[in-house]
């Protein structure tokens, strides 16, 4: 085969690896996305935590209403007496009785509402941690489907290069049959034959592994991948990028929600040495017979009453408790500035990775053409005799691996843009217009009680949040 048509040849594969054609009726990555979203184990895991949080709210209101209990009993006595000289004397008796009972706590110093909204906060925390766990369900497929990507256009150059050098093996040997080259060059030719099946299985290795966290992140096997979309739109800047973070992110969301939930804990351990007034109304009747008389007695009674508890001494407990509190609450809001900031370095790392990818992406174009002209030019002077065997592998090693880095760093661009987005809180189901139907976070809870909802300012502030990511 002559030296130009295998300069073709190379040409032809590069532009293939490079420019993929879409398939027809491929699997596109929305497609990817929307599966990840339906079949996501984390995701009904973490929509199940939330119910249960919904449920935590429920038993707060009731702990501020009314108990009724009712309460049956029925009970059978039998008493001897022995007295000397007269015969034992048996007497039995029988009681059923029945009664209505009911407490309330009456006053609590506002510690039941702050329990409620207790309860209220973490359910918000657990919606936003819900979003972080989309967003991250989400990052993942794109990595899975940006690696099968890449693995298969790994492959496809591996197998090219391969067919290349076995092409290069053939030439080196008629050549050295005519007398124009030694044994050297045929070795030479041969051990990298050797090394390009040796990368060739390697590549189909990763692909297998690729093709097995596909299947775990997306949660069905990978069909024939199209081409990767453009680019998502990306901040104007870094500072607008950070601004849409410390809006959005919903990580930031959840330690906000803590922090308050912290401060109503400590409230509420404050409070607790105010003690409780609790009222109690019971209605009863009971029906008792004593066996040694025919008459049956109808009893009933209706009683109310109003105690306050109040705490004297309690050993160091309630005192202990606020502190705890209080620690507790401080921890929060440090963990909140301590999420801010580390959002706020992630946003600027995945901004810096965006930029490097794109240099990458750019020089790597650059060194393709530079080494394919090179490669053009070593093998035509081969062709005078000009250059050897082991020159023109070079060249060819060189183009390949520009080949190779040009693929590395068109994922790292394309993963970068969508870290970025997660970092900002925009990887969302909703904010990629995905147009699939979403959890509704409030479903579960007004279900069962339309009082259930969350009116309050977190849940006003969550809503807020929500709207923007079209859900």
């Amino acid at each position: 085969m002559g030296w130009k048509r295998m300069i073709a040849a190379i040409a032809v594969t590069a532009a293939t690896v490079a420019l993929a054609a879409p398939e027809a009726r491929s699997q596109t990555l929305a497609d990817t996305l929307v599966a990840a979203y339906r079949n996501s184990n984390l995701l009904e895991q973490n929509r199940a935590l939330l119910r249960a949080a919904d449920e935590d709210v429920v038993q707060a209101r009731a702990a501020l209403l009314p108990v009724v209990n009712f309460i049956a009993g029925a009970s059978a006595s039998e008493r001897q007496t022995r007295i000397a000289g007269l015969p034992t004397q048996t007497g039995r008796s029988s009681q059923i009785s029945a009664r209505v009972a009911a407490e309330m706590t009456l006053f609590d110093f506002g510690r039941g509402a702050a329990g409620v909204e207790v309860a209220r906060a973490q359910v918000l925390a657990l919606r936003s941690g819900l979003i972080g766990v989309e967003q991250s369900v989400l990052l993942r497929a794109i990595a899975a489907f940006v690696e099968m990507r890449t693995a298969t256009q790994v492959i496809g150059l591996r197998q090219s290069n391969t067919r290349l050098i076995e092409q290069e093996l053939r030439a080196a040997r008629e050549r050295f049959e005519l007398g124009d080259s030694t044994r050297t060059d045929v070795a030479i030719a041969e051990a990298r034959l050797a090394a390009a099946r040796s990368a060739l299985a390697a590549a189909e290795g990763d692909l297998e592994i690729a093709r097995e966290e596909f299947r775990l992140a997306v949660g069905r096997a990978p069909e024939q991948l199209s081409a990767l979309p453009a680019l998502p739109r990306m901040p104007s800047s870094l500072d607008a990028a950070q601004a849409t973070a410390r809006a959005n992110h919903p990580a930031i969301a959840q330690a906000q929600h803590q922090v308050r939930a912290a401060e109503l804990q400590s409230d509420i351990a404050r409070r607790q040495r105010f003690g409780t007034v609790r009222g109690e109304v019971s209605a009863g009747i009971s029906d008792g017979r004593a066996q040694e008389t025919t008459r049956r007695g109808t009893t009933t009674d209706i009683n109310a009453g109003i105690t306050y508890n109040v705490p004297i001494y309690s050993g160091g407990r309630l005192p202990s408790t606020e502190r705890q509190a209080i620690a507790q609450q401080q921890g929060q809001s440090f963990a909140l500035h301590q999420t801010v900031a580390e959002i706020q370095q992630d946003v600027a790392s995945n901004w810096s990775r965006l930029a490097v990818a794109r240099a990458r992406l750019e020089a790597s174009d650059q060194q393709i053409e530079a080494s394919r002209a090179a490669f053009e030019a070593v093998r035509a002077e081969a062709e005078l005799g000009a250059r050897t065997t082991l020159d023109v592998l070079n060249a060819e090693q060189e183009l390949l691996d520009a080949q190779f880095a040009r693929i590395e760093a068109s994922a790292a661009l394309q993963f970068a843009s969508y870290a970025l987005l997660e970092s900002t809180g925009m990887l969302t189901v909703g904010a990629l217009n995905l147009g699939i139907p979403t959890y509704d976070v409030e479903a579960y809870s007004s279900a069962f009680s339309p009082a259930a909802r969350t009116p309050s300012v977190q849940g006003q502030r969550l809503e807020a949040i929500m709207g923007r990511y079209g859900n």
